[in-house]
């Protein structure tokens, strides 16, 4: 397996390197909301992402949510979002910016993400 990218840490955390995997668990995609909803995720290739292709299917993904989130409200239940007109384009979005991230990764995309337990575990090997 190839292992990811590695940029240089700052502020005293870990480098990005293979914790970068947790923005491909785009089913977490509401927590990656607030920054999104303020910046592009292009401010984050270098540190996060690796290129503008990642950031550019990243901020789609992340755009399709806020939008339905938007119509419905952050506090509307699980099954508003799911009926949502626009909830299977956010899910295709979702999944392309997945399969890219794990892809580049050198990763299956149909393969769950490790957690980050066993993320810091091979960041210690490194």
């Amino acid at each position: 397996m190839r292992k990811a990218a590695r940029t240089p840490g700052r502020a005293g955390r870990p480098p990005a390197g293979p914790f970068r995997i947790r923005s491909r668990g785009l089913r977490r995609t509401t927590r990656l909301a607030p920054w999104l909803d303020n910046w592009s995720a292009e401010k984050y290739v270098g540190t996060i992402f690796r290129d503008s292709q990642e950031a550019a299917l990243v901020d789609v993904a992340v755009l399709r949510v806020l939008r339905i989130m938007h119509q419905v409200g952050a506090d509307a239940p699980v099954a508003a979002y799911l009926e949502h007109h626009g909830w299977p384009e956010a899910v295709r979005a979702a999944r392309e910016a997945h399969v890219r991230l794990a892809q580049n990764d050198g990763e299956t995309p149909d393969v769950p993400p490790r957690s980050l337990h066993e993320l810091a575990l091979v960041n210690r090997a490194v």
